[in-house]
Parts: C-alpha cells; sequence; structure tokens
C-alpha cells in the first residue's frame, strides 16, 4: 500500500520539475503568451499594495475627522464660558472695578487665545444678513439703516474652520 502511493506522487514531482523548469528557460527570451500568468502574481502583489495604501488613506482620513469633531465638541462647551467672561468685563466696566476688570481681561483673553489656536474664529456681524452664519431673533425698523443689515448683535457667533458652530444671534433692520 505504501508502494502504491509514493509513484504517483514521483511522477506528480517530476511534471512539477517539468513546468517549474519551463518558466525559468523563458524568462532569459523574450515575452511571449506564456509569460502572462507569470506576470499574475505580480498583478496581485500591486492590487494587494494599492488596497492597503488607499486603506491606509481612509484611515488617516478618519482621524483627522475624529479629532475635528472631538474638538468641535470641546470649543462648543467652552463658548458658554466665553460668553459668561464678556458679561463679567461688561458689569466689571460699569461698577468701575478696576482690578477685577483687568483680571477678567487677562482669563478673556488667555480663553480666547486658546479657542482661536484649535481654529474657533468670530462671525463677523458688519454689514448685510446672512442666513447662513446669522440668526434673526427680531426684525424691527431701523432708524438711517438698509433693510436687511444687522442692527445689534445679541450674542456672538463661532466658526470652527469653515463649518458654522454657533450662528450670531442678531437683531435685523426691516
Amino acid at each position: 500500500m505504501t508502494d502504491q502511493p509514493l509513484e504517483p506522487r514521483l511522477e506528480d514531482e517530476e511534471e512539477h520539475e517539468a513546468t517549474v523548469e519551463e518558466p525559468v528557460a523563458e524568462e532569459s527570451a523574450p515575452a511571449h503568451s506564456t509569460a502572462e500568468p507569470a506576470q499574475a502574481p505580480d498583478e496581485s502583489y500591486l492590487r494587494l499594495a494599492a488596497d492597503f495604501d488607499n486603506y491606509r488613506k481612509r484611515v488617516a482620513r478618519e482621524q483627522v475627522e475624529l479629532t475635528r469633531r472631538a474638538n468641535e465638541r470641546l470649543l462648543n462647551e467652552l463658548l458658554p464660558v466665553l460668553d459668561d467672561l464678556e458679561r463679567a468685563l461688561e458689569a466689571a466696566t460699569e461698577h468701575e472695578e478696576a482690578k477685577l476688570e483687568e483680571g477678567v481681561r487677562l482669563v478673556h483673553r488667555s480663553l480666547l487665545g486658546l479657542v482661536e489656536r484649535h481654529g474657533l474664529s468670530e462671525i463677523e456681524t458688519v454689514g448685510a444678513f446672512d442666513p447662513h452664519v446669522h440668526e434673526a431673533l427680531l426684525a424691527q425698523p431701523g432708524e438711517g439703516a438698509d433693510e436687511g443689515s444687522v442692527l445689534q448683535v445679541l450674542q456672538k457667533g463661532y466658526k470652527l474652520g469653515d463649518k458654522v458652530l454657533r450662528p450670531a444671534r442678531v437683531i435685523v433692520a426691516e
């Protein structure tokens, strides 16, 4: 029983050796139609390398997007603090408490510098009302103001890069 299975293996090995020797001889010769099967592993390798490169780029894009969303959430939470500091500065100016005002101004500048370094910028409110970046809370007649222009800013708006984080809340002239 052991002799019979060995003989077919030897025949298979001889056939395998013959097929291995043929491509080696053809490699030195000009490319023929039999050279195409030899390129198939190279093509699959190139496809695999391209797929891996695409995967690496996709993961890098997802990381950037994840970081951007995390920054957006953090900055959104810091906005009320910024608003409170601005209100405290207004109150301190009315009561002429110079030391309190100076301290609050330092904190305000520090916090504003922090959020600006992370890409936050204030939305411009001078000029015409823009529904993409402004939120009209009131419309009232404005003496000497053009219709549709911003009369007063009730709450500042902010952008993170090109995305509106919070629209500016304004009063618009009728």
